[in-house]
């Protein structure tokens, strides 16, 4: 088949890169398109992903949003086509994303299939158009079927078991070289930090909770050589960070996953880094201010995800029994074959 796969977010590139492997070792041509935005086409250099870069995102404004999601998906019809005349090319068979809008009105323009995936079920916006008019919609069992229905999900939802870290880390293993590039000291406590997601409808207020996170910790950091890695989403935000006194502010994307597995602690007010915390079993707190989906839901009420009160709340004290290596021993991996069997089904269904 010939598989098309969008992506327009730092955490797609992750949940795809296995989907993306194991459609090749099956002998498919996939096809990668990839957006301008936060890390996500330096993450796609780091794992060796060829692709497309194709539009960049506009901005957080509602506006600024609508006008980039029709440029960005008549671009990629553009590029669809182009690919269709090349030697060897035809047709794509399906387009496949991680809350990417833009593939599927460009596969729906194309009369394409189509199926998606995501782990939150509150971004309205984007649901109203992906789960409209994709084939399948593929999400965690964590998320009632029925909170998906007036997106015009009925009948499309394919639920996986547990958490999607859990398949595109089934084959990770920490390496601990990214503690040395960030000239990171084992013997002192390191607390991995990540920011909110700024330019995010679903998130479009200021937190103030992770601002008194990040008072505390420079606060830590100068009285008890605490060891903060403040993980920005986009290039403002690490303008602003790359000045504090005591941050460790990388300058490009990063081996993030071992950096957690390493950490004592991960404190984010995003979703990924959360559940990546849990799955990799690294203590972990949320800031997140949104209204919670069901994924942190259960993870909070099972005890493996703490939402942040006060961050007088924090312990960040070094854990010597907390080492990636030990970690590793309990983790949960699963099989990305049952997200690309997923991914497909639209096919099968036709």
């Amino acid at each position: 088949m010939r598989v098309w796969i969008d992506l327009t977010n730092s955490p797609h590139v992750l949940v795809m890169r296995p989907v993306i492997e194991r459609l090749r070792a099956d002998g498919h041509d996939v096809r990668v398109t990839a957006r301008d935005f936060a890390q996500t086409l330096e993450l796609c250099e780091r794992f060796g992903i060829e692709h497309t870069a194709v539009g960049r995102h506009r901005g957080g404004r509602l506006a600024a949003k609508a006008g980039g999601l029709v440029a960005r998906s008549a671009a990629l019809v553009r590029w669809a086509r182009a690919q269709e005349r090349t030697a060897g090319g035809g047709r794509f068979d399906i387009a496949l994303g991680h809350g990417s809008n833009d593939v599927t009105i460009a596969a729906a323009l194309l009369r394409l299939p189509s199926a998606t995936m995501f782990d939150y079920e509150w971004a309205a916006v984007q649901h109203h158009v992906n789960c409209r008019l994709a084939g399948a919609v593929v999400v965690p069992e964590a998320i009632p079927p029925e909170r998906l229905y007036r997106y015009g999900a009925r009948g499309k939802v394919r639920p996986y078991e547990g958490l999607k870290e859990e398949y595109y880390l089934a084959d990770f293993e920490p390496e601990e070289a990214v503690l040395g590039e960030l000239g990171l000291d084992r013997g002192r406590p390191i607390v991995v930090v990540r920011s909110p997601p700024e330019v995010s409808l679903y998130h479009r207020f200021e937190n103030d909770l992770f601002a008194r996170v990040l008072e505390r910790l420079r606060a830590a950091a100068a009285e008890q050589g605490v060891q903060p890695v403040v993980l920005p989403r986009v290039a403002s935000q690490r303008a602003r960070l790359q000045g504090v006194p005591g941050f460790v502010v990388p300058a490009r994307a990063i081996d993030a996953q071992s950096l957690v597995a390493y950490a004592d602690l991960v404190i984010s007010a995003g979703g990924t880094m959360n559940r990546e915390a849990v799955a990799l079993g690294t203590p972990v707190y949320s800031t997140f201010q949104g209204r919670l989906g069901a994924v942190d839901e259960r993870l909070i009420a099972e005890g493996r995800l703490r939402r942040l009160r006060d961050p007088r709340e924090l312990d960040l004290e070094r854990r010597e029994h907390a080492t990636g290596g030990e970690r590793a021993q309990g983790r949960v991996r699963r099989d990305p074959g049952v997200l690309v069997e997923l991914l497909l089904s639209p096919l099968t269904a036709t």
